[in-house]
């Protein structure tokens, strides 16, 4: 079983690549592409468990340049959907984002909306760099605290 349980991570990990591997899932996971990057990034903490800062600093770079991209398509997407007609919850959802500021884009590390929320931040152009802030801090945290607890799950 543990023969099998490392091919697998060392597929995931792809360790010919490592941090690269992990910078490029990284970014495409914070797009609205639906991938994940924390497979990779525990497969290659397992291989290489010295690698975990340098890992955490390269999963948050790759995250939050795919987050930085998301807000770039909402601000873009803002021009094109000026026309659309709102209903009521989302009216409700964009005042309380708006209210909350660039402080929401804190919450992009969330399954399933935290990559929306990222554009949804430049489609209200929101202030781009305190927006940037706010995602790199809610991405490192996300990757230090789910990449800690894997591994103290399963510890090597």
């Amino acid at each position: 079983m543990q023969h099998w349980l490392d091919s697998i991570l060392a597929l995931l990990a792809l360790p010919h690549y490592g941090l690269s591997t992990l910078f490029i899932a990284a970014f495409i996971s914070a797009t609205l592409l639906p991938l994940g990057s924390e497979p990779i990034l525990f497969g290659l903490l397992r291989l290489n468990p010295d690698m975990f800062w340098s890992a955490m600093f390269v999963a948050t770079a790759g995250n939050t340049l795919g987050g930085m991209l998301d807000w770039w398509l909402g601000f873009g997407a803002h021009r094109v959907v000026d026309k659309y007609s709102h209903s009521k919850s989302h009216v409700k959802a964009l005042d309380w984002l708006e209210r909350l500021g660039p402080k929401a884009c804190l919450l992009s590390w969330l399954p399933i909306v935290g990559d929306p929320l990222c554009a949804v931040a430049g489609w209200l152009k929101m202030p781009f760099w305190p927006c940037v802030g706010y995602m790199i801090v809610g991405k490192f945290l996300r990757y230090v605290c789910m990449t800690a607890a894997l591994l103290w799950i399963f510890p090597g």
